[in-house]
């Protein structure tokens, strides 16, 4: 016969289940506003979260930096490792960067957590508001370099969950130097119009997964920039912006490659391109290799499937007009929609260094009801599946 359990013994149990369901209760917890940050949107609450982050940093235990409801204001600020445990960063407020674009403008960045190994950041909204900032670059005035609005560098096990990102002076979150990243259910909103708004920029990186977020900005939806290994991007609304980027990859000599990357399950509306690699028409001992694009669908899409290695906006310090990076085992497969160009599908690959290994599965593209067009150079591979527009290869 089993025994009845007393009624402290009781009460223990269910603590325990408590505290493993709700973990974040069992941590000791600093809330902003005990160090003076007031959530009224007018008081700088900076030294606030530096004192409250100092505090969470130095716990031996597992921590939580709190920021309850309310608008706090914020100047550049950078979240300082290695701590001595891990640290939970919940959101539940707004933080505003200052009304005047040059207060964080010169810094590079907003808001940086640096050599943290160790970080969830939950919830919350960011807004950098840079709608100033774009009219001065717009009016080609004298202006800062512009932030961005949250970056991780040389951080390992990061979550980030939840966040909402808007009108960010310049790219909206960056990814550098780190390993183990996990991006889901963010939102990040900056106009189509909005001057180098990229949503999110990895580079030096790798093991970076982004999931279920939606972005729409005046750049790249995502862009995966030298030394991006190790990536898988799926469940990701793009649009407006110029869509999912590899590149621009060789600028310079001698940079690192790109390497196992998936994007899949995604849409993209109204975007400049769906999924692109592009790379500077330079020297380079750059490459891109085992790359998956499959199961997206293309919405009113301007290029939805490109490659271009011709790359050279100002038409100078291209030598030779020719790429070294080696593009190679790149896999476009079940990818459907519509193009708002008569060439749907655009691999302009390098003359010095052909692309190879390049595979075509069930592509279904169509431009004003009829089917597209496609242009190949230097493209070498295979096809398979329904093609339109042809396989031009």
């Amino acid at each position: 016969m089993a025994k009845n359990i007393s009624f402290p013994c009781a009460i223990t149990l269910f603590s325990i289940l408590f505290f493993l369901i709700n973990p974040s209760i069992a941590m000791p917890s600093y809330n902003v506003q005990r160090y003076g940050a007031r959530g009224d949107g007018r008081t700088d609450s900076t030294k606030p979260f530096l004192t409250a982050w100092s505090l969470a940093c130095g716990s031996r235990a597992r921590a939580m930096v709190y920021i309850p409801r309310g608008t706090y204001l914020i100047r550049n600020i950078v979240f300082w490792g290695p701590c001595k445990n891990i640290i939970t960063f919940k959101i539940d407020g707004k933080l505003i960067a200052p009304a005047n674009y040059w207060s964080i403008g010169t810094s590079g960045y907003w808001i940086l957590f640096a050599k943290v190994n160790g970080i969830s950041v939950y919830g919350g909204t960011i807004d950098a508001r840079g709608t100033g900032y774009w009219n001065c670059r717009k009016k080609g005035g004298y202006c800062p370099q512009g932030a961005r609005s949250i970056s991780f560098s040389w951080c390992s096990n990061v979550l980030l969950s939840g966040l909402t990102s808007l009108y960010s002076q310049h790219i909206h979150l960056t990814v550098h130097h780190s390993s183990n990243v996990r991006i889901q259910g963010i939102r990040i909103r900056a106009p189509s119009g909005s001057p180098n708004t990229d949503g999110i920029i990895v580079q030096s990186s790798s093991g970076v997964t982004i999931s279920r977020s939606s972005i729409g900005t005046g750049d790249d939806c995502i862009a995966l920039n030298h030394g991006s290994k190790n990536i898988w991007i799926e469940r990701v609304s793009c649009g407006p912006g110029h869509g999912i980027s590899i590149g621009s990859l060789g600028e310079y000599a001698n940079e690192e490659g790109v390497e196992n990357v998936t994007v899949t399950t995604s849409v993209f509306t109204r975007t400049q391109n769906g999924v692109r690699i592009k790379t500077w028409a330079r020297p380079s001992n750059g490459f891109v290799r085992n790359v998956q694009f499959r199961n997206l669908v293309m919405r009113n899409v301007g290029y939805p499937l490109i490659i271009d290695q011709n790359y050279c906006p100002s038409g100078s310090g291209c030598p030779r007009q020719s790429s070294g990076v080696k593009i190679s085992g790149v896999t476009f497969a079940n990818i459907k929609g519509t193009s708002t160009r008569p060439i749907a599908m655009k691999l302009d690959c390098s003359g010095s260094h052909h692309c190879t290994g390049i595979t075509l599965r069930n592509i279904n593209l169509t431009y004003m009801r009829k089917s597209s067009a496609s242009y190949c150079k230097n493209a070498h591979g295979k096809a398979s599946g329904v093609m339109v527009p042809r396989n031009c290869m």
